[in-house]
């Protein structure tokens, strides 16, 4: 049995239920643990190595009943409250131990020299075998002991971490499913950065500038076509003549509801007590109803 399990048998604090809260950041249930993508699994399978008991299971409870109030990524620290069984949340702290600028560098190096990674990462997508591209130069993406991770909390469990840390975890854990990019910013490196880094590691620019932000490279452009100008005559500027019939084309209701929210992704922490796409495809059902009496009333009036 391991230390961590012992307050588990043997507990000091009697066991209570946590406030009910409202609003709060509710993790998905889902079979398997969190995460859709393998990076979100893979978060959470390794925190889930660390042996630190029966709490990892008590914190996915609590990002399941949405115990976790807010959560603030910053550069290798995360902030949270999580609301327990007192009055007032706890509040949490993890530090990640952080990647230096020396070793991103070798890092961009590395991920440059294979196409297919820099690539992907350029295109915002994780490359399913960019950890061996950190194992080569002596790093790892994900932490890969427990000393990689500073936790603190303020509740009275002596257990670190605690099962209010887990509960931000497994928050954590999805929101890497909406931006991988957080588990960069984790590590002390920022999305732009890193895609400043990678491109001019690509084009062998030792200032970091990629070529088509040079000044030189600028002035090299074809100047833009002159647009058509505006008519001089004040009548025809303001009339413009008779529009067409076919002005807006064909006129539907889209197959997909909210297909522009779809391709944007999921609300970063959504405090929502449905999901948001779920909340907003009812709404966009009823506008496209209403747009299309508005802009086709004869037709709207023809088919009721």
């Amino acid at each position: 049995m391991s230390w961590r399990d012992y307050d588990d048998y043997y507990p000091r604090y009697p066991k209570t239920k946590p406030k009910a809260v409202e609003g709060g950041i509710k993790a998905e249930a889902r079979r398997g643990g969190a995460g859709r993508n393998w990076w979100a699994k893979r978060w959470i399978a390794v925190l889930e190595s660390f042996d630190i008991g029966a709490r990892i299971g008590r914190g996915r409870s609590y990002a399941r009943q949405g115990q976790v109030l807010d959560v603030d990524v910053d550069r290798e620290i995360v902030t949270a409250q999580v609301q327990g069984s007192r009055d007032r949340p706890y509040k949490i702290i993890i530090r990640v131990k952080a990647i230096t600028p020396e070793q991103w560098s070798a890092l961009a190096e590395n991920l440059s020299s294979q196409a297919i990674f820099a690539a992907k990462l350029l295109a915002g997508e994780m490359p399913t075998d960019i950890e061996t591209a950190f194992e080569q130069v002596g790093l790892s993406l994900f932490p890969t002991q427990h000393d990689d991770l500073e936790t603190r909390c303020s509740c009275p469990d002596w257990s670190n971490p605690c099962k209010h840390i887990a509960a931000v975890y497994y928050v954590l854990g999805e929101e890497f499913d909406r931006d991988p990019f957080l588990i960069f910013r984790l590590r002390g490196m920022e999305r732009e950065s890193l895609v400043a880094l990678l491109s001019a590691s690509v084009s062998g620019d030792p200032g970091g500038e990629a070529a088509s932000s040079r000044p030189e490279a600028a002035s090299a452009q074809e100047p833009e076509e002159a647009s058509e100008p505006l008519p001089t005559d004040p009548p025809t500027f303001w009339h413009h003549g008779q529009l067409g019939d076919d002005l807006l084309g064909e006129i539907v209701i889209p197959d997909t509801p909210a297909a522009l929210p779809r391709r944007l992704g999921r609300f970063p922490f959504w405090r929502g007590k449905d999901p948001l796409l779920s909340s907003l495809e009812p709404i966009y059902r009823a506008a496209s109803q209403r747009g299309m009496a508005a802009v086709l009333p004869e037709q709207d009036q023809t088919e009721s």
